[in-house]
């Protein structure tokens, strides 16, 4: 398993998908070079995700939120979550949770998942094979270097608008 962190969440609006873009956390990353692992997901995945990304509350719980309240009151709280295979564009995820010592592993769509994780700041891995068949390179500067620039940026964006679902498939 490859530790990954959540890079950007790119949302669009209905009926183009959103993309939540991971890279790994390279033990000896090379320089200026990287992957990432783009998931398309739904507008209201995508919304779940940014709340949690923003961390902001409502008067009223969010589903998450909910989940996580009943997660606290049965003394459990989310372990980690893996991102464990992907069949075309479909990706897959376990969501591992703990209670004393006990694991607990579901079977849960990566944008729940990850929304889960985030919010009580827990481990995000990817499956080796797996991000070895759904990444893809991107070249990137060191911001001990110097900063972005607004062009790569933009390149970066219109990089991941070129990526389509098909693109996945084998």
């Amino acid at each position: 398993m490859v530790p990954v962190n959540i890079q950007t969440l790119i949302v669009s609006t209905a009926p183009a998908p959103s993309i939540i873009v991971l890279n790994p956390v390279e033990k000896t990353p090379q320089t200026g070079k990287s992957r990432i692992v783009p998931i398309w997901v739904g507008v209201n995945e995508a919304t779940q995700m940014g709340i949690a990304l923003e961390k902001a509350r409502f008067s009223r719980p969010m589903t998450h939120d909910l989940f996580l309240d009943a997660l606290t009151n049965l003394d459990a709280r989310v372990d980690h979550v893996v991102i464990n295979d992907v069949k075309g564009a479909t990706f897959f995820a376990r969501l591992t949770l703990r209670q004393h010592d006990r694991l607990v592993d579901l079977d849960a769509r990566p944008s729940d998942a990850l929304a889960l994780a985030i919010r009580q700041k827990a481990p995000i891995y990817i499956e080796e094979d797996v991000l070895e068949r759904a990444s893809f390179p991107y070249m990137f500067r060191s911001s001990h270097n110097h900063s972005v620039s607004e062009q790569e940026i933009q390149e970066f964006h219109r990089f991941l608008e070129g990526i389509a679902p098909e693109d996945f498939e084998s």
